[in-house]
């Protein structure tokens, strides 16, 4: 009797333990959610010091002349379901149907991209379209999608651009060129089937998934394997938002690309890891490729650390598509 008992106390304890260990995983899965997809919505005036600090002297200046001269625009669509989502804009040479189209990265705001608009627009004088993303900047929305729903959203900003700036041209000539999550939503958005007026991409420091790219900072950050945890918060994140961190997927659209494509990567990030480069670049096995290594350059910092070779580079493959 007394050993039926002892053993009816150890299920009892067993049990317990199993539900608070049940219970402990699906809270941390909620806190790891809502630490990974919550936005910090910054000021226009807190990125614009951010972007100052970064960018060279240069930079500042022309920037200024733009908001001097009321050149910087604002914009805005509605979209079904996500809300009002806005933009930046930049008109280029009074007769040029050139287009780009720049995306931020993670936590960020449009203006981070300045820089690249400085190429695109003060170096080759195209028109420039800069998204707020879901969730960032002036656009609605109450969560970040880490490129995912995003390259949906930025495909009607891209038709939006062509209607803004094809002139008196039947369309635009159009390149989309994002870094770090917009270096992914631009992989994302060349799986997808585009306009014809879409020439070509350029991707910067982007992830291989959201899995990859979670796993990877929940092993750096916190020495915590993927797994069950990873699998919890993935399970978590389709039933709130309607996608898994599997299917947010940059590599798998990349398979699917036919359309000509940079890739640009830094070989000291450690972030978005460099060795992600290879995989993506590899996985595009349909069209025109090329591959610039950032050397010595950390996560997204390949422009800031090597201006003039970026620029010739990014000048150098858009010129192939666009004339």
């Amino acid at each position: 009797m007394r050993s039926k008992r002892i053993k009816k106390i150890l299920l009892w304890c067993l049990g317990v333990t199993a539900l608070l260990a049940i219970i402990a995983l699906v809270v941390s899965s909620f806190y790891m959610l809502n630490f990974a997809l919550e936005p910090m919505r910054r000021s226009h005036q807190e990125a614009m010091e951010r972007f100052y600090k970064r960018e060279p002297e240069s930079l500042k200046v022309w920037v200024d002349s733009l908001e001097k001269n009321k050149v910087l625009r604002d914009t805005s669509i509605n979209v079904e379901g996500r809300g009002k989502l806005t933009a930046l804009y930049i008109n280029g040479d009074s007769a040029s149907n050139h287009v780009a189209v720049l995306l931020h990265g993670y936590n960020d705001r449009a203006e981070s991209m300045l820089h690249i608009a400085y190429i695109y627009n003060h170096e080759m004088g195209f028109n420039v379209l800069l998204p707020h993303f879901f969730g960032h900047g002036d656009s609605d929305g109450d969560h970040i999608d880490m490129g995912w729903k995003d390259r949906l959203d930025v495909m009607q900003w891209m038709q939006v651009a062509n209607d803004m700036f094809k002139g008196d041209s039947t369309q635009s000539q159009m390149v989309v060129h994002g870094i770090s999550m917009g270096g992914a939503t631009t992989m994302c958005i060349s799986g997808e089937e585009c306009p014809a007026y879409v020439k070509c991409f350029v991707e910067d420091c982007g992830y291989t998934s959201v899995w990859d790219e979670f796993s990877g900072e929940l092993k750096n950050q916190f020495g915590l394997p993927s797994f069950p945890l990873m699998n919890i918060t993935s399970t978590l994140c389709k039933m709130r938002y309607g996608w898994t961190f599997g299917e947010a997927s940059s590599l798998e659209q990349v398979k699917k690309s036919t359309l000509p494509m940079l890739f640009i990567h830094g070989d000291a990030d450690t972030f978005v890891p460099y060795a992600m480069l290879d995989r993506l670049y590899n996985a595009k096995t349909m069209g025109y490729k090329e591959k610039y290594i950032a050397h010595g350059t950390e996560h997204a910092r390949a422009y800031t650390d090597h201006p003039e070779e970026y620029t010739q580079r990014v000048k150098n493959f858009v010129n192939r598509f666009i004339k």
